[in-house]
């Protein structure tokens, strides 16, 4: 009877030990990803309300274009782009905020392609083809990327850059943790990571894995990346061996967004003047 009891008693344990491992799993394999995290806001009333409308505004160039690449998924994606003066090895990716790839982010490449030259800049369409004109346009459209298809998306450009290219990333809120995503995707070809108050990847193993050094311009008064969130970003990052640059700015959430109505100038400037400092020197 002891044997059967303490047989019954083993079974009860194994059972309970492997529920709750399975129970762990679930957790873990369900936990969001950094941008899958920030994707989330699009239900958040107080951040949706926190974007203006952008003002109606039309850019015109004599040097971009828009491109289509094949997506590593094998659908076709879109871009813009602006081919360097003279063959480089020097890519930009471009990553748009939550409106999408509207005329804003175009401006905001080509004045990117002038100041820093010897660069090919490619502005990527991460909502493909879809341009937000409210806030609850661009609350819907964030909210339905599906992680696979940008990372689809992303590998396409790199595979459109070619093997020998030197991959630079720089974006704006949705697209500041997108940069930094695009940048552990590039993997040993990322130079350089430059994100604005987007969402750090939270997994040290993963940032084990970043083979360029970042860049990041981020809000005091930031109530969804806040000065913990970018706290903790600093310490996964110095765990993980990692060269990050901070500047934070007694400056509210998309204080530099291209397209917000309301933008700290100073701020903005201020920001610039680090990125092209972080850029420039190392653009070969």
């Amino acid at each position: 009877m002891k044997k059967v009891c303490f047989a019954l008693a083993a079974l009860t344990w194994l059972h309970a030990a492997h529920a709750q491992q399975t129970a762990m799993n679930s957790m873990a394999c369900c936990q969001p990803t950094a941008t899958e995290s920030f994707a989330r806001f699009a239900s958040d009333k107080s951040f949706v309300m926190s974007h203006e409308a952008p003002r109606p505004f039309h850019f015109r160039s004599d040097n971009g274009h828009d491109i289509t690449f094949k997506a590593a998924d094998g659908a076709e994606a879109h871009g813009w782009e602006i081919k360097a003066a003279s063959p480089t090895r020097n890519y930009l990716f471009v990553i748009h905020e939550w409106w999408g790839l509207n005329d804003y982010i175009k401006k905001e490449s080509e004045q990117l392609w002038k100041d820093l030259g010897n660069v090919n800049v490619i502005a990527l369409d991460l909502y493909d083809h879809k341009v937000a004109t409210t806030p609850d346009e661009a609350g819907k459209y964030m909210g339905e990327v599906k992680t696979e298809r940008a990372e689809a998306i992303i590998r396409g450009a790199v595979s459109y850059a070619g093997t020998n290219a030197r991959i630079f990333t720089i974006g704006w809120c949705f697209g500041g943790g997108w940069s930094l995503q695009a940048s552990l995707l590039a993997g040993k070809q990322a130079a350089g990571c430059v994100m604005y108050y987007g969402m750090p990847e939270k997994d040290l193993n993963r940032l084990k894995g970043l083979h360029a050094d970042v860049l990041g311009l981020f809000a005091n008064k930031e109530q969804w990346i806040t000065p913990a969130v970018v706290d903790t970003f600093a310490a996964n990052m110095k765990k993980a061996g990692k060269k990050l640059t901070v500047y934070r700015y007694d400056a509210v959430h998309a204080f530099a967004n291209p397209s917000n109505p309301h933008y700290d100038k100073a701020a903005t400037e201020d920001a610039y003047r680090h990125v092209m400092a972080f850029l420039k020197p190392r653009l070969k």
